[in-house]
C-alpha cells in the first residue's frame, strides 16, 4: 500500500484505456463489524465480475482479471488492514489497493478508466504539506497530508551543521569555509564557492554560521520544491525559525511554526502539531475559491459555472482552474469529445461513466485544483461548480 498523493492518483488516471475496475468499501479496524468486511468484499467482487460480463467479457476472462483481488481476501490481510476504508484498482496492467482513514460508501465502477473521485478527499482541502525540522545536529524533511506523514530524503541537503561545514584543520583562529551544495542555491545571498569567516564565541557570528547552513538547506529544497505550492511548516527551537525564513527562497513557508526542542520521538506527534497550523490554511484556500466562484458567477463573466454539461467539456479541454465536486454522488452519462456533447442519464446505463468523476479527473490531469467536498458545500445545491481559466 502506498501514500495517496496527487502524483499517485494521476498515475492511476494515466493508465491506458481498458477494462478498469474500481472498488470502494468501508472497513472496520475493530469491533463486531470486522467480521462483516470479508463478506462485503466478496459481494463487491461478485458485482465487479457481473459488470465485466455485462461489458462483454467471458466468465473465465472476468475471473482471471479479478484473480489478484480474490487472493487478497485472506485472514492476514483483514487483520492487518487497520483503516476505515479500502480502495482497489484492477486492470490487465494494474493491481493497486489502498487502506485509508476515510469511510467510503460501497461502490463498484467498471469503465475504461479508474474512478478516483472518492480518493480526492485525501488531497487539497484535506491538505498536502511539508514539515522541516531544524536543529544544528539533525535536519529532517517530511511530506504529509491530513492523514499521513512520511520522511523524505532530499538530495544534497545537509543533515547537520557539522556536515555543512568543512573545517580546515590548519587554519588559525578557527577559520573555516562552508561548501556550496552540489545542487547550487537559489538564494542570491549565497554565491557558488566558499564562505569564509573568523570563528568566534560571539553569538552573532554563530548565527552567521547557522544562516549559511540554512542557505545550503534551502538550495537543496529549491531543487525539489521550486514548482510546488504546498505550505511548509518549520519546527525547531524558537530562534532558528526566523533565521531559516530569512534564508529561504520558498514562497510558501508559513509564519507560524512548531517551537521547542523538536526531537522526533514520534512523527505522528509532529504531524498532529503541524496539522493544527495548516488546517486553517486549507480551509482558507477553499473559502477563497468559493468566494471567487460567487463573484464570477454573479458577474455573468462566463468564467464560472455550475452547469455539468459545460463543466465536463471545459475539464476535457483544459479550461478549468478550480473545481468543487460533491463526494458520495454520481451523475451517470456519456461525453462525446468530437461533438462536445454531454448525455445525462437519471440511472446508470451500460457504457456510462460518472461525469462528476470525469470532470475531476481531467481537471487534475490538466493542472487544475479539485476540492472534493460534502454535497452541501457545493454552491446552489448542484453537484459540481467550476472556475474557468478563460
Amino acid at each position: 500500500m502506498q501514500t495517496i498523493t496527487r502524483e499517485e492518483i494521476k498515475s492511476l488516471l494515466e493508465q491506458p484505456k481498458q477494462n478498469s475496475i474500481s472498488i470502494y468499501m468501508p472497513t472496520h479496524p475493530a469491533g463486531p463489524e470486522v467480521r462483516q468486511d470479508p463478506i462485503r468484499f466478496k459481494n463487491l467482487i461478485k458485482e465487479a465480475e457481473a459488470r465485466l460480463i455485462e461489458a462483454g467479457l467471458e466468465e473465465q476472462e472476468a475471473n482471471a482479471l479479478l484473480k489478484k483481488a480474490h487472493e487478497l481476501d485472506n485472514a492476514e490481510f483483514w487483520e492487518e488492514l487497520g483503516e476505515r476504508g479500502l480502495a482497489i484498482f484492477i486492470s490487465n496492467d494494474t493491481f493497486r489497493y489502498y487502506a485509508v482513514p476515510l469511510e467510503f460508501d460501497e461502490l463498484v465502477v467498471v469503465t475504461d478508466r479508474f474512478h478516483v473521485k472518492p480518493l480526492l478527499r485525501m488531497l487539497n482541502a484535506n491538505g498536502r504539506f511539508y514539515i522541516l525540522t531544524l536543529s544544528q545536529k539533525e535536519v529532517k524533511f517530511f511530506e504529509a497530508t491530513r492523514y499521513s506523514i512520511e520522511e523524505v530524503e532530499v538530495e544534497n541537503m545537509p543533515k547537520s551543521l557539522d556536515e555543512a561545514l568543512n573545517y580546515d584543520e590548519d587554519a588559525k583562529d578557527g577559520q573555516f569555509r562552508i561548501a556550496t551544495s552540489k545542487g547550487g542555491t537559489a538564494n542570491a545571498a549565497v554565491q557558488p564557492g566558499s564562505f569564509h569567516g573568523q570563528g568566534s564565541p560571539d553569538q552573532d557570528k554563530h548565527q552567521v554560521d547557522i544562516l549559511q547552513f540554512f542557505y545550503l538547506i534551502d538550495g537543496a529544497l529549491h531543487d525539489k520544491l521550486h514548482e510546488d505550492t504546498a505550505p511548509l511548516v518549520l519546527a525547531g527551537v524558537e530562534y532558528l525559525l526566523p533565521l531559516y525564513r530569512s534564508a529561504s527562497s520558498y514562497k510558501h513557508v508559513l509564519e507560524e511554526g512548531i517551537t521547542g526542542n523538536v526531537k522526533i520521538e514520534s512523527p505522528q506527534e509532529l504531524h498532529a502539531q503541524a496539522w493544527t497550523i495548516v488546517e486553517p490554511y486549507f480551509h482558507q484556500s477553499q473559502q477563497q475559491v468559493l468566494e471567487r466562484f460567487h463573484e464570477l458567477y454573479g458577474s455573468n463573466s462566463g468564467k464560472a459555472s455550475n452547469n455539468i454539461k459545460e463543466i465536463v467539456s471545459a475539464a476535457y479541454y483544459h479550461r478549468i482552474d478550480s473545481l468543487l465536486v460533491a463526494v458520495g454522488e454520481q451523475q451517470w452519462g456519456l461525453f462525446d469529445p468530437s461533438s462536445e456533447t454531454v448525455y445525462l442519464h437519471p440511472e446508470e446505463e451500460a457504457g456510462d461513466e460518472d461525469l462528476l468523476d470525469l470532470a475531476a479527473a481531467h481537471t487534475l490531469l490538466n493542472g487544475g485544483t479539485v476540492y472534493a467536498v460534502e454535497p452541501q458545500e457545493v454552491p446552489y445545491s448542484t453537484p459540481v461548480a467550476a472556475i474557468f481559466r478563460y
